[in-house]
């Protein structure tokens, strides 16, 4: 018998390796990772970021005890993931500023005022109030909120327009500052909002990373979906 795998008493041939990976639904991880060896395959990297790598990531390590993992097994995973990183630059780094551009309306941030209420009929008095200023957004929240925004005064945020529901991004999305949308129903709740802050997204070394890696996410579910596998018997 060929054993390729022991886990404590337990000795598994090449063949019920592959066999357990497709029981366990595990083989399109396996497959993601291939496909990934095979993209990166032509990276070249210097001897002096090859280093840089390592230690970096041995410096993630110091102190952990990592069971069954040696230094050269560490230095693979950075020399594959310095690779992974210039192939993402390589193939996706040249137009991440026009790719930036189409998310950027999604990656926007606001800061909002909010009160959400089942009442229609309070809804439009709260309203009355903040416009006639009897009251303030933050004293009728604290009243009057039946979301968690009462515990806040009625602020939210810093948030991605992205995360919000949409009704409530096409209000936000054409406000001013300060400006109070009268009681709107969003799903089945009626909802008075107010605009605080727009805070506009930066093409940022973390917000290019985040890019990147959508881009690259993307490209490989994309590639995984179209490549069809099955397990053969080996010969002899």
């Amino acid at each position: 018998m060929n054993s390729v795998l022991q886990f404590g008493d337990s000795i598994l041939t090449a063949s019920e390796v592959l066999q357990s990976l497709a029981k366990y639904q595990l083989m399109p991880l396996l497959l993601r990772e291939v496909v990934i060896d095979q993209a990166i395959a032509q990276i070249e990297c210097t001897p002096q970021e090859e280093q840089l790598a390592c230690e970096q990531l041995a410096q993630q390590y110091q102190g952990r005890q990592e069971q069954g993992i040696s230094s050269e097994q560490l230095n693979t995973v950075a020399i594959r993931q310095l690779k992974l990183e210039k192939f993402k630059e390589a193939t996706w780094g040249l137009d991440l500023d026009s790719y930036f551009y189409q998310r950027k309306a999604q990656l926007d941030r606001v800061i909002y005022s909010l009160i959400t209420t089942s009442d229609i009929g309070i809804a439009q008095e709260i309203y009355f109030r903040i416009q006639e200023g009897e009251q303030s957004f933050a004293q009728l929240a604290r009243e009057y909120a039946e979301g968690p925004e009462a515990q806040t005064d009625g602020l939210v945020g810093p948030v991605e327009l992205q995360s919000l529901h949409q009704s409530l991004v096409k209000i936000l999305s054409v406000s001013q500052p300060q400006q109070v949308f009268p009681p709107t129903q969003i799903g089945d709740r009626i909802v008075i909002v107010r605009l605080e802050r727009l805070l506009p997204a930066q093409l940022d070394r973390s917000t290019r990373q985040r890019l990147l890696n959508e881009r690259f996410q993307g490209w490989l579910q994309t590639q995984t979906a179209t490549q069809n596998w099955q397990i053969q018997p080996s010969e002899g």
